[in-house]
């Protein structure tokens, strides 16, 4: 899991002091959505990004500032200078950024998110914001696991924003909202709240851990998938060959495949070292709700896979019309690195058409 509320619990296992920061507000055009974060120590950048250049640059002297005094801030960004600037961004937008210089107090609440994520359990986290002074704010921070199609669990220091949680979970995107004024703590001069919807990443999981799946593990990795590698072969699944994989699985691929839970998010890619495994792992996938099934080879063996399947009744035309073979998108691809890449250039793709798909629904 790439999660940064994961990075971020496994950073505070050294016992090093950290700062969160995290973009809750953006206006106009800015190189960062809201939800964007940072782990800063008191060294540099340990982990994801505020958009980088002159804005990431601030945010970080600013961060090592509120380490310094343990105190966290509400900075405000004008993105609007001058194209003859050279200290400041001129996107032309405004950023505001929660810098959390504490972020070990709420470890429990991130440990929750992980651990929903591990059950592959979506939900909301939720941070009040109390500001008590223009250099300072109070944080308070809740993670909400959703239990079912239709609810959420509510704490009840959240119960009062229950609409407000439900929205940006259904329309899967960060809300920032200002608290009215009679609900505000005696001792704040504004309250905010920052709503973020929080998903468990795509399943990619990879049948095969020959060269082409050790180079689609790493580009999975890096496309923000969560990869699972099943081979029946621990000389080539193992971390050294694999040290991208999330999870590696060593069994017999059909019988693995066949005990893996394969959900809607799940894409599957076929790349075992023969079309005897190749089959073993489609006939236990083909007929489930994945969201992408791969499979290498030839235009001559997915012909005679097609014939073989349809007549010993594993799969429906349907069914095999759904499966991408040969897999991946035509580069006039050679090499194992460019197979790779035409393999994750179809995944990236996909994902796109599903999540646009998902977004037009809403």
């Amino acid at each position: 899991m790439k999660n940064i509320y994961v990075h971020l619990l496994e950073e505070m296992k050294k016992q090093k002091p950290l700062v969160l920061a995290t973009i809750v507000e953006t206006k106009g055009s800015t190189p960062q959505m809201p939800g964007a974060s940072a782990i800063f120590s008191s060294e540099r950048l340990l982990d994801g990004t505020l958009g980088g250049g002159l804005l990431e640059a601030d945010a970080q002297k600013k961060a090592l500032r509120a380490l310094r005094k343990k105190a966290s801030l509400l900075s405000e960004y004008s993105l609007k200078a001058d194209i003859s600037s050279e200290e400041e961004a001129i996107c032309g937008g405004e950023v505001k950024i929660i810098i959390d210089a504490s972020p070990e107090i709420h470890r429990n609440t991130f440990q929750d998110l992980s651990q929903s994520l591990t059950k592959r359990k979506p939900g909301v986290l939720a941070s009040f914001i109390n500001k008590t002074s223009e250099e300072k704010v109070f944080i308070s921070r809740h993670w909400i696991e959703k239990k079912d199609k239709f609810t959420v669990d509510l704490g009840e220091n959240v119960s009062l924003f229950k609409t407000e949680i439900k929205r940006a979970f259904s329309e899967g995107k960060p809300f920032f909202l200002k608290i009215k004024k009679e609900l505000f703590p005696e001792k704040a001069t504004e309250s905010f709240l920052f709503l973020e919807p929080v998903f468990p990443l795509p399943q990619l999981v990879i049948a095969g851990a020959g060269h082409i799946g050790q180079v689609v593990t790493h580009l999975g990795s890096l496309l923000n998938f969560e990869v699972t590698v099943i081979d029946d072969r621990s000389e080539f699944a193992n971390k050294e060959k694999l040290p991208d994989a999330d999870h590696i699985i060593v069994n017999e691929i059909g019988t693995a495949i066949q005990n893996l839970p394969i959900s809607s998010d799940a894409y599957l890619v076929i790349v075992t070292r023969g079309h005897k495994h190749d089959a073993a792992a489609l006939r236990q996938c083909i007929s489930s709700e994945a969201s992408y099934v791969g499979l290498i080879g030839s235009i001559r063996k997915i012909k005679l896979m097609r014939k073989k399947f349809l007549e010993e009744g594993w799969a429906t035309h349907r069914q095999f019309d759904r499966v991408c073979a040969p897999i991946g998108i035509d580069i006039q691809s050679k090499t194992v690195e460019e197979i790779a890449v035409s393999i994750a250039a179809q995944l990236a793709l996909v994902r796109s058409q599903i999540k646009g798909k998902m977004e037009d629904i809403k």
